[in-house]
């Protein structure tokens, strides 16, 4: 079969597209023929040796992917040839080989039925950013109806998850994106306020248009020199969920900014999910996003001989999710 191998990680420059044998399903395992795989900024990550994986090189990334089963393994019973099948975070694509193949060997307690509203692109993209998303809104327990949840890089694929999850959540959602064309986007989301975190007075036009409520909860997707101005948004008891640092390490900040409103500063890492509750916090997303219904942004489809172009694209900072067309 085709598959784009990495064979040392370093660079995306490292990817090939070569021939490799067919995977075989193992025991309580399906073979996916991939039809849709998204990509994620995990996957540069990883093969630029940044994220903490082990896998044996040459190693194919991919992490999401919609397609159909062609065989199972021994003990199968809930999958057969020919179901479609969307694959739920698990190792496909960190320490396993991932979809930016033309099959896939997986796990079958990682494989859902597909929404059936959603279009086969919507739902490729959708698994990993939706339940990075619902971690980092549920990752301290309940937030009171009608709190408000601060979301950096809200443009981004995690960003937009959150801020259609939160809304469905009955929250008001403060969103920072520097591209007016997608803050109006986000606006038309549902997002309460959007502003540009380039702007001085962001953390004073929140306080001002929020008075008397402050910020309960803040994901991050972007970290660095933004963090410390995140702290200042936050009422009583606020909380932020690190999900990124695309802008880098956070720079030094005083503990006591923490102290006297009790703030609380937490990751979030999908993989703690196990399959059963990844399953069960899919359930969840898809209630809620039908409550509003919404559905999963996708931003552009490229061949699947155009990975490098792909990911390109999501280096620019899309508005939706990047796939591949696989099969």
């Amino acid at each position: 079969m085709k598959a784009w191998l990495l064979d040392t990680p370093g660079s995306l420059d490292n990817l090939r597209l070569g021939d490799i044998a067919d995977p075989a399903p193992g025991p309580g395992e399906a073979l996916l023929e991939v039809e849709y795989a998204a990509l994620n900024p995990a996957d540069r990550y990883l093969a630029e040796g940044q994220y903490p994986a082990k896998p044996d090189f040459p190693h194919i990334l991919g992490r999401d992917a919609i397609g159909t089963v062609s065989a199972v393994g021994a003990g199968v019973t809930t999958v057969r040839p020919g179901d479609r099948r969307l694959l739920l975070r698990s190792e496909i694509g960190v320490n396993r080989p991932g979809t930016f193949a033309q099959r896939v060997a997986v796990p079958v307690e990682s494989l859902v039925v597909p929404p059936p509203r959603w279009s086969a692109e919507q739902a490729a993209g959708a698994p990993l950013v939706y339940l990075t998303a619902y971690q980092a809104l549920t990752n301290w327990g309940e937030l009171p109806r009608g709190g408000v949840v601060l979301i950096t890089g809200a443009s981004g694929g995690v960003g937009v998850a959150s801020v259609q999850l939160a809304k469905a959540m009955g929250h008001d959602v403060v969103g920072l994106s520097r591209d007016p064309v997608k803050s109006q986007k986000l606006r038309d989301l549902g997002a309460l306020l959007v502003l540009d975190p380039n702007d001085p007075q962001w953390v004073r036009k929140v306080k001002d248009t929020l008075k008397p409520r402050r910020i309960d909860l803040a994901i991050d997707n972007v970290g660095g020199p933004l963090f410390n101005q995140l702290l200042e948004t936050l009422g009583e008891q606020g909380r932020i969920s690190c999900v990124g640092r695309l802008a880098g390490p956070v720079p030094e900040f005083n503990t006591a900014a923490l102290f006297f409103r009790r703030l609380r500063i937490g990751g979030v890492m999908v993989g703690a999910y196990t399959p059963a509750e990844a399953r069960a916090a899919w359930e969840q997303i898809l209630t809620l996003l039908d409550r509003l219904g919404a559905a999963p942004l996708v931003d552009s489809v490229h061949p699947f001989e155009k990975l490098k172009d792909a990911f390109a694209q999501l280096a620019r900072g899309p508005m939706g999710k990047v796939l591949l067309k696989v099969s």
